[in-house]
């Protein structure tokens, strides 16, 4: 599938990304996707190709605009456990200036792109995230409930906090259908989270799916880290494409 690189305006100025649809003409259901730490990069680029290849309309953002295009830092090998590692030391402090605040606003200028997109037919919109794109495809939902029906997150950084605005907590205003896919080894979401996040959804009456992905590590869908797993990789497509296929409808 065909892509480019596009300029979204935003009330914080102008976000690049990344968009991919089926050539022919529009009526295509759209989808936002979010990047994971790491940033916008080839493997990026080619989850958006995949999702377009089966009739979508694929909008993947560079959350980290404010502080430049993508790519915002120099990426090291990640494959290498120990520079991923300390990639991510050095990536900690935009993550940590990307407030709720900020991401509904950046959530509203997303969405509003892809509904104008000559591609792109009206009704419900699904959104998918990775890490911590997950958290933000979360907090979309939950902030635009009469457009995303449906949600991807996998691997997702914590949807458990103390906070107050917690994602776990915005449970009661998500109207979508969601499939979260966590690692079975993941410090950001241990069993206690994972319970707590259940309840948490289920109390809300959300339709939801979430689901242990065996003998996996945080990260295990991005085939350019030390984290990959080609079996989950192919079990979060099988669990994405079926639910996208269920809400959206898919031409």
């Amino acid at each position: 599938m065909p892509t480019r690189t596009v300029a979204i305006p935003t009330p914080d100025g102008t976000a690049d990304a990344i968009v991919a649809a089926p050539e022919g003409g529009g009526g295509h259901p759209a989808v936002l996707l979010y990047m994971d730490a790491f940033g916008l990069r080839p493997v990026i680029e080619e989850m958006a190709e995949r999702l377009a290849a089966h009739g979508y309309c694929v909008l993947a953002p560079n959350v980290f605009y404010r502080t430049g295009p993508a790519p915002v830092l120099d990426l090291p090998d990640l494959e290498v456990p120990e520079e991923r590692a300390a990639f991510i030391s050095r990536v900690m402090p935009l993550i940590e200036a990307h407030t709720p605040e900020r991401a509904a606003r950046d959530a509203e200028a997303y969405l509003e792109y892809l509904a104008a997109r000559p591609e792109v037919r009206s009704g419900p919109v699904g959104v998918t995230g990775y890490c911590m794109g997950a958290v933000l495809a979360v907090r979309t939902a939950a902030a635009f409930p009469e457009r995303v029906a449906a949600v991807g997150a996998f691997h997702p950084g914590p949807l458990v906090t103390d906070a107050a605005d917690s994602p776990h907590r915005l449970a009661g205003a998500l109207a979508a259908e969601l499939h979260v896919g966590l690692a079975a080894r993941d410090d950001g979401m241990p069993p206690e989270a994972i319970e707590e996040w259940t309840k948490a959804l289920d109390a809300a009456g959300v339709r939801h799916e979430t689901e242990v992905y065996p003998d996996t590590v945080h990260g295990f869908t991005m085939s350019d880290t030390a984290a990959y797993s080609p079996a989950g990789r192919d079990r979060h497509w099988d669990r994405l494409l079926s639910l996208f296929a269920r809400t959206l409808s898919a031409s």
